[in-house]
């Protein structure tokens, strides 16, 4: 199954990886395309990863500190 953006780009639809049912991959792409993301044969990224929380250690902060100036 395939689909024809705005841009003029072809976009095709996978098999997803673990935590996505489905990846989204550029087939063509349009010769007008502005868009820079949009690569033949590469894959759209999928921002509901980046929405996911951090699993990265967070610096605690300092509730009482004010900087002079």
């Amino acid at each position: 199954m395939t689909a024809k953006l705005a841009c003029g780009c072809r976009a095709g639809f996978r098999a997803g990886v673990e935590g996505s049912p489905v990846t989204v991959v550029i087939e063509r792409k349009a010769d007008a395309c502005p868009i820079a993301s949009h690569v033949s044969s590469l894959p759209v990224f999928d921002h509901r990863e980046a929405l996911r929380p951090s699993t990265r250690l967070r610096l605690r902060t300092q509730a009482d500190y004010e900087e002079e100036g």
